[in-house]
């Protein structure tokens, strides 16, 4: 006779099971539930607000999932790991290069990020395409010239390969003796765990769809990351639209005005929870800085809102363990600032 006293039979362990495996979800319906009793305004906004944001970054999103999926089913990210391979200061170079050119957010990178770390790319040169490709890319380059002028939008670019460049050495150096190997939270990407061993070559299938093996890991990796991102940036842009709603622009205005270190530093910790993304960040700097804000302010605000606002960290967090996570922003905001004070005294000269 069956034990119905096993835990697989349990109903508290099947609820507790059913709660941890459906926790983010749980929570964004929480907070509007809550918001719904005290504010129904403000819930009707909020949903609408994170649903609209979670379709206006659909097209990253689904490129981003797509090309994870297709190295996958291919075997073409073992291609992927060889271009990441080589002297570490070419790794990074080319790591920090291949992130300012990229037309990736700092949250649709992520399935990308999680495909190299899981295929046992080094964490120095991920790391240096991870932190470079928020900043810039292509389109933004153009947008910030035509706001802020081609130095400011130069001068980014800059930031960008440079915060790459200097991370990536900086997670080179702390990875020595393997304290830093195993970079992903277990379950993400190829078993989490196993993410610091590259695999055996095996030879690349380009039309993997001819293939019903290949064409299943393509379907099931795409869902799987859709399903991680979905869940993850829905509450990070219900969290967003509180920000929006509960923190007036002015007073992020009077927090980032004045000269000096002062506002650069201020700015820089600003770039935390700023709820802007890059492109609708661009007007308000350039606002900023023609009503006497330090150009080197507006550099750190929009370098550290990139790579470290709240719902790129919150990505980061369900992506990476603590360690790595806890790395990731403390190169994020020195970075940030280095940028705004190097690009402040660039402008003094």
């Amino acid at each position: 006779m069956t034990d119905l006293t096993h835990s697989s039979f349990n109903p508290r362990f099947a609820l507790w099971a059913f709660i941890k495996e459906h926790r983010v979800w749980m929570a964004s319906l929480t907070i509007l539930l809550l918001l719904a009793l005290v504010n129904p305004p403000q819930a009707r906004d909020s949903a609408v607000f994170a649903g609209g944001a979670l379709l206006g970054t659909a097209p990253y999103l689904v490129l981003s999932i797509a090309i994870a999926a297709w190295a996958g089913a291919t075997g073409a990210d073992n291609l992927m790991a060889k271009a990441f391979t080589g002297a570490p200061r070419w790794r990074m170079l080319r790591g920090a290069g291949a992130g300012g050119l990229s037309p990736f957010c700092s949250c649709g990178v992520i399935p990308l990020i999680a495909a190299l770390l899981a295929m046992g790319i080094p964490l120095s040169a991920v790391m240096a395409f991870w932190l470079a490709s928020p900043i810039m890319d292509p389109s933004m380059f153009f947008l910030t010239t035509g706001v802020l002028g081609v130095d400011f939008a130069i001068a980014k670019t800059l930031a960008a390969i440079g915060l790459g460049m200097v991370g990536g050495l900086v997670v080179h150096l702390l990875s020595a003796g393997g304290r830093l190997a195993d970079p992903l939270r277990q379950g993400v990407g190829n078993g989490g765990c196993g993410g610091a061993r590259m695999r055996a070559p095996k030879p690349v299938v380009w039309r993997f769809w001819e293939e019903a093996e290949r064409r299943s890991k393509f379907w099931q990796d795409g869902w799987k990351n859709s399903l991680f991102l979905a869940k993850w940036l829905f509450l990070a842009f219900i969290v967003e639209s509180l920000m929006l709603a509960w923190i007036p622009a002015e007073t992020i205005t009077k927090v980032l005005g004045g000269d000096g270190l002062g506002p650069i530093i201020t700015a820089t910790l600003v770039g935390v929870p700023a709820y802007l993304n890059g492109y609708a960040a661009l007007p308000l700097v350039g606002g900023l800085i023609e009503q006497g804000m330090a150009p080197g302010a507006g550099m750190a605000f929009l370098v550290a809102g990139g790579v470290t606002s709240i719902p790129a960290a919150m990505a980061v967090w369900a992506l990476a363990r603590f360690h790595v996570f806890v790395i990731y922003i403390a190169l994020s905001l020195s970075g940030a600032f280095a940028s705004g004070l190097l690009y402040q005294i660039w402008q003094a000269l």
